[in-house]
């Protein structure tokens, strides 16, 4: 469910819309977070660059989803990455004091916003549960289980970013486990049997 689905109709004059082209950077790393951001349209990114260039994406954002949310009421509401159109997109923004507003009147959006806070958070211990195991296997494993059992992925490389492991260690594992038949693999899935 979209979260401007359920606003009142006098709450609708709270969303500010922003277009953006491909490769528009909407806010930059280090900009303080005034807004809650909802993606209406495309893709965006939550990107930043290590000193060797290698780039590191927080967070792909699509239709529906919520930016800023853990920032917005934060001590230290700064971005830790740019946010970036990866095609052609269009998010609402909802000012820091609006969104107050609504959240006081409001019991479905709170509940819903209470929600996704939440989710949020499952989301964020599952990765640090998940950059706890050392071995690449038990990653993997373990990302199985928060799958249940089946992984789709667009690239090898994609799914390596995804569990923190390089693209040659993951290629290596994923042929082991086929040889031992632990898994099945077909075309952007695998499944662990």
């Amino acid at each position: 469910m979209n979260l401007t689905d359920l606003l009142k109709e006098n709450e609708r004059k709270y969303l500010i819309n922003k277009s953006l082209s491909k490769g528009e950077i909407l806010f930059h790393e280090n900009d303080v977070c005034k807004s809650l951001g909802i993606v209406t349209k495309g893709q965006l990114k939550i990107t930043t660059f290590l000193e060797n260039g290698k780039e590191i994406i927080y967070r792909d954002l699509k239709k529906d989803d919520v930016f800023g949310n853990n920032l917005l009421f934060s001590s230290e509401p700064l971005y830790k990455g740019d946010i970036i159109a990866v095609n052609e997109a269009s998010v609402f923004l909802i000012f820091h004091d609006d969104l107050l507003k609504i959240l006081e009147e409001n019991l479905p959006f709170l509940t819903e916003y209470l929600k996704i806070q939440s989710d949020s958070t499952k989301k964020l211990n599952s990765r640090i549960k998940l950059l706890s195991f050392a071995n690449a296997r038990e990653r993997l494993i373990y990302y199985f289980h928060e799958c249940k059992n089946t992984i789709e992925y667009e690239t090898i490389s994609e799914l390596a970013d995804r569990l923190f492991l390089t693209r040659e260690t993951l290629s290596r594992l994923i042929s082991k486990m086929e040889k031992e038949n632990s898994i099945i693999r077909t075309d952007k899935t695998i499944r662990l049997l």
